[in-house]
């Protein structure tokens, strides 16, 4: 009884040590989350770009929307995230609550959204 209790306490203890190796490393706060490594403004614009032109094709939006460059870029705050905001302005709509279009992107390019609100 003692040897098997004093084996699996020795077992237990080799596999904790196995499993918190090295190899890798924690962030500023201990944990496995890294912070998202922004692109560069010039990147998010295009991505944005070529997004507008796949929404008009495929009937998203209106057509008038295609070949539109991007008025403003912008990073803001949503809750605890920033955000890449890309706004494009269409004078071509009828619309007055749809001349400007807002397509939103994470910090690292990835496409989130599209809305004619900006919210």
């Amino acid at each position: 009884m003692k040897k098997t209790l004093l084996i699996t306490l020795f077992s237990l203890f080799i596999s904790t040590n196995v499993s918190a190796g090295t190899g890798h490393s924690h962030g500023p706060d201990g944990s496995h989350q890294y912070p998202a490594k922004s692109v560069e403004k010039a990147v998010v614009l295009e991505k944005a770009g070529k997004k507008v032109n796949q929404l008009a094709t495929a009937g998203k939006i209106d057509a008038s929307w295609q070949g539109i460059k991007a008025s403003k870029s912008e990073q803001k705050l949503f809750g605890h995230e920033k955000e890449w905001v890309i706004t494009f302005n269409n004078p071509a709509v009828t619309d007055k609550n749809k001349q400007n279009l807002y397509l939103f992107y994470t910090l690292d390019g990835l496409y989130i959204a599209a809305n004619y609100s900006g919210k």
